[in-house]
This record gives structure tokens, C-alpha cells and sequence, in this order.
């Protein structure tokens, strides 16, 4: 008799009010997990490649040419880059989107059959 129906109501009714935003912090979550952190590493350690990149090194550009670092000093941000034979370009490190780790392909020309 000292307590109302109506503040026991109450009570209960303010657990439900957060519970209505518990879905919308699940799709936060799901999306930090599936979207923002995966990229976030990709950053890193194309960051990391970037900073590490030395002669040799096939790289591909934004605009997706192929190349062979010819000459890259740390602390630039300029890289000399050939293209095709005998034909150097200077790119900016930013620029590059991929490191290639595999080889080279060998230049075997080898004569047409016919």
C-alpha cells in the first residue's frame, strides 16, 4: 500500500526502453567487426609495405601500371619506377596500390611455331 502499481510499471518500462536500442549497438558491433577493422589492418600493412619498398620490387600504381622500382630512398616520398624497357617514370609512393611479391615473369622469346 506504500508503493503504487504504477512505480513497479515504471520500473519494468525502463528496462524495455534500453532494450529497444540494443539492436541498433549489435549492428555497430557487427559492422566495426566485418567492415571497419579489416580495412583498418589492410592500411597498416599496405603502410608498412610502402614504407618498405626497395629496388626490384614490382609495384603496381593507381592507375594500374605495372613496374620495376628502380631507385627508392627512404625519407622521399619520390620512387623511379620502369615501365617498359628503358622508360623510367617518378611516382609518389602514396600512389601504389600493390606490392608484388612473386618474380618477375622471365622474357623468354622464344620463336613462333608455324
Amino acid at each position: 500500500m506504500l508503493i503504487s502499481p504504477a512505480y513497479a510499471q515504471d520500473f519494468a518500462g525502463s528496462f524495455a526502453s534500453y532494450g529497444q536500442f540494443l539492436p541498433i549497438v549489435l549492428i555497430f558491433v557487427v559492422f566495426y567487426f566485418l567492415l571497419i577493422r579489416p580495412q583498418q589492418q589492410q592500411q597498416k600493412t599496405l603502410k608498412a609495405r610502402l614504407a618498405n619498398i626497395k629496388r626490384n620490387d614490382r609495384v603496381v600504381t593507381g592507375g594500374g601500371i605495372i613496374g620495376l622500382v628502380t631507385k627508392a630512398q627512404d625519407g622521399t616520398s619520390e620512387i623511379e619506377v620502369e615501365i617498359a624497357t628503358g622508360v623510367k617514370v617518378k611516382i609518389l609512393r602514396e600512389t601504389i596500390t600493390t606490392v608484388l611479391t612473386d618474380p618477375p615473369p622471365a622474357n623468354d622469346s622464344k620463336p613462333a611455331k608455324g
